[in-house]
């Protein structure tokens, strides 16, 4: 008996690990890549490292930038009483937090605990303010659709509380005509100044160390099935509008300088309908998904531009730009790659395809989207044309697997693409576990040496012959002009030979090589240098492995490739306008920029022109658009704006292009 148990026991182990076994590699030429680091240069915001609910000891490890308190059971909280209903994801349930005091409410709820830890790792908090119009009315455990008040349901939380069912009647049409007054009360926005007060009188305001973000709301494109208990119609477009300027507006009163980001929507459908919309055309299919009746009652214009036209009309009118970031959420639609395990190996294998979703024209999405996504390209072509100077976040995202080597490398090719395609924020949507290879990924970005070292944060120009196979980002480290390269072999079975090119990169004979893989599944490994000739080098990357190069700066800075000219054409009592030339000198074309500068006295952008505008504070940036992007050797392009002075109006004293300083 005892040892047939120990082999079940041994057979049982055997399949478990059956996931994590590497199929056996062999050698193949890989793809040629190539890295610029003068080209294309723009800044990576750290907050596309973001994670929601990370625990304190990985956000510590990890500097984590930015972390989220989001999801579906955010919508619906009640500060006061440190209370949550749940929605759909469990009974419909009022259920209460984890404050250790009740009688010390509200301090010590929730969230006030998610905001200390926050602070104690230096970390940017994004909490969850509601749109929904409801909040809990007590601490309490009611539920949505008590089966004693409205009859014999599908299911029921048969453990916990069993009159609680699940709003679905045994024939399967749901429950309604409920009272939403059976768990919640309103809330509207007289509740966010409630309880922004009570956050910056004990963090202070944003600006003081503060919470950073607010979200409006979670995914209210899904509210009429998560909480349908107190919202059954779909939100229209009208109702997000007016809720979002009531809510929003009450933030930026409560706290000018928090940041708030919206609509939030699940997915790429959200950027098309409405709510309203996916419920009606949810049920009754056909032609409703082609001309949806919410956007054709709008001038046929689909959500997502729409909505940034009514936040940019807000601005316009009242002066306050009440949203800073267009947030949507995507989680991967192809079949079993999001949130789930690693699967086989066609599984594993569509996983790492599907992350060309994300930027992608030529990729058309393998599930029932069936089409080219490219994601955040086009979310900047929405911000572009309909709201100009609005920043970009995907608080929600997951490629799955992140407890397999397979999600790991998922993951590290995700990272790459926000930096390189220029996304301003991104909270990972669950947080891996410290020791799951999903964390290695975030790692190998944030602290590969295990001392702090991090991928830099000037994008650069890198490309591969054939991205798909040998995925490569590179970056410049702003603390020491070191070259990192990040190289990410998405191939389960070959071992990749290639040569990486390097332009203009002389003077340093090895580059420090880290990496993530197969053969380790616990640590990052340090190998040994690779040696560096005057245009590059060659190295194996083993297969399903995520490879760090450091290069070391070269003796001496590089020439400077760009020329920034400044001129006031007219000024009147406060106001004037000027006029900047962006002139390319190097040697090497321009492919997208970004032009950075700070106005040394009280001065505002009130309007631009041939470029995105973007102020925050003393500092400004100019994007390009797609029209002016690229700018030839000894060619220049020519941007201009409206501005405001306090009295003084000096030139800005200097000027960067994708974060190279520039002369003048």
């Amino acid at each position: 008996m005892a040892a047939k148990s120990r082999a079940l026991l041994a057979g049982v182990l055997a399949a478990a690990l059956l996931p994590w076994a590497a199929p056996t590699a062999r050698a193949a030429d890989g793809p040629a890549l190539t890295v610029d680091p003068a080209a294309s240069r723009h800044a990576i915001s750290p907050d596309v490292y973001g994670m929601n609910f990370a625990d304190e000891a990985l956000a510590k490890e990890l500097r984590l930038p930015v972390r989220r308190w989001g999801g579906n059971a955010t919508t619906r909280y009640n500060y006061l009483y440190d209370e949550t209903n749940r929605g759909s994801d469990w009974y419909f349930e009022n259920v209460p937090g984890p404050a250790p005091d009740p009688a010390a409410l509200p301090d010590g709820s929730e969230t006030d605990q998610f905001t200390e830890q926050d602070r104690r790792t230096g970390t940017g908090t994004i909490l969850t303010v509601p749109l929904i119009g409801w909040t809990p009315k007590a601490r309490d455990y009611t539920c949505g659709f008590g089966i004693a008040k409205y009859g014999p349901q599908q299911g029921a939380d048969t453990q916990w509380r069993p009159d609680c069912g699940n709003g679905v009647r045994p024939d399967g049409t749901n429950v309604t005509g409920n009272d939403p007054a059976d768990t919640s009360v309103p809330a509207g926005p007289e509740y966010i100044t409630d309880w922004l007060a009570h956050l910056t009188g004990k963090y202070g305001l944003a600006k003081d160390g503060g919470v950073r973000f607010y979200n409006l709301d979670n995914e209210p494109d899904l509210w009429h099935a998560t909480h349908r208990d107190v919202h059954p119609e779909g939100a229209g477009y009208d109702e997000m509008r007016d809720q979002t300027y009531a809510i929003a507006a009450a933030v930026k009163a409560a706290d000018p300088g928090a940041k708030t980001l919206g609509p939030v929507g699940w997915g790429f459908q959200s950027l098309t309908m409405s709510g309203l919309d996916k419920q009606t055309c949810d049920r009754e299919g056909g032609d409703c998904w082609s001309n949806p009746p919410d956007r054709a009652a709008h001038g046929g214009v689909p959500f997502a531009a729409w909505y940034l036209r009514q936040m940019k009309a807000y601005e316009q009118e009242h002066g306050t730009r009440v949203l800073d970031y267009f947030d949507e959420h995507l989680y991967p639609q192809q079949s079993g790659v999001a949130l789930g395990e690693a699967g086989d190996a066609a599984t594993q294998e569509l996983r790492l395809r599907s992350t060309r979703q994300l930027w992608d024209p030529t990729y058309t999405d393998e599930s029932w989207i069936d089409q080219p996504i490219e994601f955040i390209p086009r979310m900047r072509r929405l911000v572009e044309e309909n709201y100009p100077g609005t920043k970009l976040a995907i608080t929600e995202y997951n490629w799955g697997a992140l407890g397999h080597l397979n999600g790991a490398v998922a993951q590290a090719d995700v990272l790459g693409i926000f930096g390189r395609e220029g996304l301003d924020l991104a909270t990972l949507w669950a947080p891996p576990g410290a020791s799951d290879p999903g964390a290695y990924a975030f790692r190998m970005y944030r602290n590969y040496d295990g001392a702090g070292a991090s991928f830099g944060d000037t994008s650069v120009a890198a490309a591969s012959a054939d991205q798909g196979a040998l995925a490569v980002y590179a970056a410049e480290r702003s603390s020491d002009k070191a070259l990192t390269l990040m190289i990410v072999n998405k191939s389960l079975t070959d071992d990749l030979t290639s040569t990486v090119s390097i332009t203009g990169r002389s003077g340093t004979a090895a580059g420090h090589v880290y990496r993530y893989g197969a053969d380790d599944l616990a640590s990052i490994v340090r190998e040994p240098d690779v040696a560096l000739g005057p245009d590059g080098f060659t190295s194996t990357f083993p297969a399903s492995s995520i490879t760090l190069v450091e290069i070391p700066a070269d003796a001496g800075p590089p020439a400077s490739a760009c020329k920034v000219g400044y001129k006031v054409l007219s000024q009147w009592g406060s106001g004037f306008t000027a006029e900047v030339t962006v002139a390319n000198t190097g040697t090497s074309p321009v492919s997208g920029w970004t032009l950075g500068f700070a106005f040394a006295a009280d001065q505002r952008v009130t309007h631009g022109w041939s470029a995105a505008w973007a102020q925050d504070g003393a500092d400004v940036t100019a994007r390009d658009l797609s029209w002016n992007a690229a700018i030839r050797p000894g060619r220049s392009v020519v941007i201009g704006f409206n501005g405001s002075s306090g009295g003084t109006n000096p030139p800005p004293a200097s000027f960067t292009l994708n974060g190279t300083p520039c002369r003048q």
